[in-house]
């Protein structure tokens, strides 16, 4: 199944091998490494990734994950969406890879429900409470992924507590949102050479992506066409007027309630629902 899934923006099966001690799949090298090893890992010699191939990764993830959902039968759901999965040719495009914990659906189903599996901090709430996957988890995996583009940072770091931060980056970008500190959250590493008006669209994308219920949040195509430039400030307008409304209605029941850590933050979750399906 998986190597019939041939998209530009997926790492394509060559082959496998078997025999009595080992199982081998065989796939091209990708001699730029993943994002997640050029973001934080790349040794002095290479330079960081500059803006606009950073803009042309979250395009091109974004492209092969919509293949994934919309043009396989059945649809594959990835489950493990992150920066260390996005791997990069000689080109920088991006290319999804590690379909290790992928999962096959069957069009009529809305979800499959299976032990969790998948990247701390990068797990939709909706599936590490039930154990319940969609095409959604991967959504919300992209998006959290988009901030590990633009800030350069781990998903769960726990570093962050050093600073009195929070340790899952969906919540300090939050934070610093909140304070409209922008520019505290672009990786240093591009050193100030990035467009401002952009870096503000990919940021509306991740949290429209990553937010706690997932009907809410948009498919994979319509990212697509968002970051093409088709739509993005009417769902934006949209999702801004339902936040002031949440707001407000909070408000009123609670005098003490954090819009932006409302349902959409993993912190939120019950204890009881946080021992839910591994």
């Amino acid at each position: 199944m998986i190597s019939m899934a041939v998209h530009r923006n997926l790492l394509r099966l060559r082959g496998f091998c078997m025999t009595p001690t080992e199982r081998l799949l065989v796939y091209p090298f990708m001699v730029n490494g993943s994002v997640a090893s050029c973001l934080r890992e790349r040794p002095e010699s290479q330079s960081a990734l500059d803006w606009p191939v950073r803009k042309r990764i979250a395009l091109g993830s974004a492209r092969g994950l919509a293949y994934l959902h919309d043009h396989c039968d059945p649809k594959i759901i990835h489950r493990d969406v992150k920066a260390a999965n996005i791997l990069l040719d000689e080109e920088f495009e991006a290319v999804v890879g590690d379909f290790g914990l992928a999962k096959l659906m069957d069009y009529k189903d809305t979800h499959v429900t299976t032990a969790v599996r998948g990247t701390i901090g990068h797990i939709a709430p909706e599936y590490l409470s039930t154990g319940k996957s969609s095409e959604k988890t991967d959504v919300f995996g992209y998006g959290v992924m988009l901030l590990e583009l633009i800030t350069g940072q781990r998903a769960f770091d726990l570093a962050r507590l050093a600073n009195d931060d929070d340790v899952m980056l969906l919540d300090w970008v939050k934070g610093l949102l909140k304070d409209k500190k922008l520019e505290a959250l672009v990786d240093a590493d591009m050193e100030g050479h990035y467009v401002e008006e952009e870096v503000e669209e990919l940021i509306q994308v991740a949290l429209l992506c990553t937010q706690g219920a997932p009907m809410e949040r948009p498919k994979m195509s319509e990212v697509v066409r968002m970051l093409e430039g088709d739509g993005l400030a009417e769902r934006w307008e949209e999702w801004q007027k339902e936040e002031m409304f949440r707001q407000d209605f909070n408000s009123m029941h609670n005098p003490n309630a954090n819009w932006i850590l409302d349902n959409n933050s993993t912190s939120q979750i019950p204890p009881d629902e946080l021992s839910g399906p591994r």
